[in-house]
């Protein structure tokens, strides 16, 4: 059986739910405002996706492909010397109050993957963790990247990411996260390639 191509009305509506649940978050989704916001019907859209579960898996790989595409960005940068002044800039990205809501819909994907692991979220904080750690891996000497003490580095590195992104989330202090993790990462020993 092949999968259906979606028509350009699934993808105009697919982003305007994108751009509806930045905003109210996936959790209490409902079919109803969310079809009446976006100009469609609950009916289209279980007719274009099947369900509300592969809606929000719909919505899940968009805001994927949003944190690929950062990502991707990421690695096309030449200036980056290494993990510290990569995770610097990811850091400075990852602040940016013009990414509020898609971090906070990131958060909560990530939080209902790990309590609703069979559910539409299934995998996403998983395939989040593993996205991250291969652009840091990416910014670590060849040689030095291998061992088992620089997957613990970059480990490390992401959590620190994701705990300041976490608190900024909450309380909206940018210069007093972004200095916090500008000391932490600025304490790592800097490794040439």
């Amino acid at each position: 059986m092949t999968a259906r191509v979606p028509s350009p009305r699934q993808d105009e509506l697919l982003e305007l739910a994108y751009q509806y649940v930045l905003v109210h978050g996936l959790a209490d989704m409902s079919l109803r405002p969310l079809a009446k916001a976006i100009g469609s019907s609950p009916r289209v859209l279980l007719f274009l996706y099947g369900s509300k579960d592969a809606l929000i898996r719909a919505l899940l790989d968009r805001a994927r492909a949003e944190e690929l595409a950062a990502i991707a960005a990421f690695r096309e940068m030449e200036s980056p010397a290494g993990l510290i002044d990569s995770a610097l800039q990811v850091w400075q990205w990852l602040s940016a109050p013009g990414h509020r809501h898609l971090l906070g819909l990131w958060v909560e994907a990530y939080a209902r993957s790990l309590v609703d692991p069979a559910g539409p979220w299934s995998g996403f904080a998983a395939q989040t963790v593993q996205d991250w750690l291969g652009l840091l891996a990416s910014r670590q000497p060849p040689r030095w990247r291998r061992t088992a003490a620089a997957a613990a580095e970059r480990t490390a590195v992401l959590a620190l990411l994701r705990g300041a992104m976490l608190d900024v989330l909450a309380t909206g202090e940018q210069a007093r996260t972004t200095q916090s993790v500008t000391l932490l990462l600025e304490a790592l020993p800097r490794r040439d390639g």
